[in-house]
């Protein structure tokens, strides 16, 4: 993507604190794994645990930082407690990490 000029790169004040809070969240890799996990999917937290592989008490850490940020959703539904991203336009950034990051080649 070729950046048109320096306008490309204002926001606004709310624009920026909201990016950058939802940039901290993900920047730990263990979130970021979560998130690819979940993607456009609500997924029960043993789900995420299982293909994360890591303990349900730490994925449950991290799922509670993801809320305290917005950046992910989530409800009980009888004895599962069901996780979902909140914000569609993190899962667009995510999609652009990817092709940044994890690059297809053909």
């Amino acid at each position: 993507m070729a950046i048109q000029d320096s306008s490309f790169f204002e926001m606004k004040e709310d624009n920026i604190n909201k990016a950058s809070k939802a940039l901290k969240a993900m920047g730990h890799p263990l979130r970021l794994k979560i998130l690819c996990v979940i993607g456009e999917q609500e997924l029960p937290v043993m789900e995420i645990v299982k293909q994360v592989g890591t303990t349900q008490s730490n994925i449950s850490q991290h799922i509670d930082i993801l809320r305290e940020k917005d950046i992910i959703t989530s409800r009980r539904e009888g004895s599962k407690i069901l996780c979902k991203v909140r914000d569609h336009n993190i899962l667009v950034l995510m999609n652009a990490m990817q092709q940044t990051f994890c690059p297809v080649k053909q």
